[in-house]
């Protein structure tokens, strides 16, 4: 092979949200993208099959056909999902991964898992199934500073999951780190990432130099210019 086009891009994490911001902001990736990976940090979250269906309604129903948009729908992991709704959620053709996001980590996260070492019945089932577990790769922990947070999230909980779980699909998102560059090149195939345009393109500095700058703030932040290079590599 000597060329490969890509006739339209996919986007493995998109936020789409709901009601009125749904209405604004399906389109803009629509027009670009044929597929993408839907997150499910609603309010109340995206934790059924049923609610995952649903919302996919919604999406279609804000974006024009002529686009040929498909949504990938994600399900929200809670404390409260059962090995029977993932069971089904791998059998769905319309849902294509898990999503784990530690309580507290990212914005609507307050329903999701607050010891993720705790899940192993629901861990088990992914692995069994093969649906993928996407995960907000950050500690919830006063005590860590929060640009430590990503690492620390390998050492305490990722690591020991994919010793549990060896087989498990599981995709570390929007990765922020050297830590996390080098964790997932070590793994096996059925571990991958994401990394955002944002923190290919900006340090940390972007949110203070001249003044506090909100619009460079998301979570995971920004980290320093040698974390840059080492995503830019991977």
């Amino acid at each position: 092979m000597n060329e490969l086009v890509i006739r339209q891009p996919d986007d493995w994490h998109v936020h789409l949200r709901d009601g009125a911001m749904l209405t604004a902001v399906a389109l803009f990736t629509a027009r670009q993208c044929r597929r993408a990976i839907v997150m499910p940090n609603l309010v109340p979250p995206v934790a059924t099959v049923a609610e995952a269906l649903s919302y996919r309604d919604r999406i279609l129903a804000a974006v024009p056909a002529q686009f040929q948009f498909h949504p990938l729908m994600t399900l929200y992991l809670t404390e409260q999902t059962t090995v029977a709704e993932l069971a089904a959620a791998a059998l769905n053709p319309f849902i294509h991964a898990v999503k784990l996001y530690p309580a507290g980590a990212t914005t609507n996260s307050d329903r999701g898992v607050r010891d993720p070492l705790s899940i192993d019945p629901l861990l088990a089932e992914l692995e069994r199934s093969g649906l993928p577990l996407l995960v907000h790769g950050e500690v919830v922990d006063a005590s860590v500073d929060i640009f430590d947070r990503e690492a620390q999230f390998i050492e305490r909980v990722l690591t020991p999951i994919l010793v549990r779980f060896p087989n498990l699909k599981l995709v570390m998102e929007h990765i922020t780190t050297t830590d996390a560059v080098n964790f997932v090149l070590e793994q096996s195939e059925q571990v991958a990432a994401t990394i955002t345009a944002h923190h290919l393109l900006y340090i940390r500095n972007a949110m203070f130099v001249g003044g506090i700058r909100p619009h460079y703030y998301c979570l995971s932040v920004l980290k320093r210019e040698s974390h840059r290079q080492a995503l830019l590599t991977a």
